[in-house]
């Protein structure tokens, strides 16, 4: 991932989370939300059944902070992001979730809160799931 073309997080084997910090959302849904993410059962095993998760195969995290995951398209064509937290309250929100990755004892790798980044994705699979806390 970059940021005005410095890298700025990069992993290995593991996954790309696009995290929205949505309005009413707290450190108890972030930190729920973690443990989630660290166990869902989304690896083959060497049968190739996903049956293992980020800490069974010893993954990493790349968590992006992604506010427009929470646009609302119901009305015109403009996107609404009124469901968004606020940026102050997103921030901590973002931080939250990744030291409740990194106490479960995975590496973490993070973007820049707020700026553009340019990511890029080895999709290696067919998995990308939507989480809803």
């Amino acid at each position: 991932m970059r940021v005005e073309g410095d890298v700025v997080g990069a992993i290995g084997r593991g996954l790309l989370v696009l995290l929205g910090a949505g309005r009413g959302d707290t450190s108890e849904n972030a930190t729920r939300l973690a443990a989630k993410i660290a166990r869902l059962r989304i690896f083959p095993d060497a049968a190739g059944r996903f049956d293992r998760s980020l800490l069974d195969v010893g993954g990493d995290a790349l968590v992006v902070s992604q506010f427009t995951l929470l646009a609302d398209t119901r009305k015109g064509n403009r996107p609404s992001f009124t469901a968004a937290a606020k940026p102050e309250v997103a921030e901590p929100l973002i931080e939250s979730f990744c030291d409740a990755l990194r106490e479960l004892g995975l590496h973490v790798e993070t973007g820049v809160f707020g700026a553009r980044m340019e990511v890029e994705l080895v999709n290696d699979g067919p998995v990308t799931i939507v989480v809803d806390g």
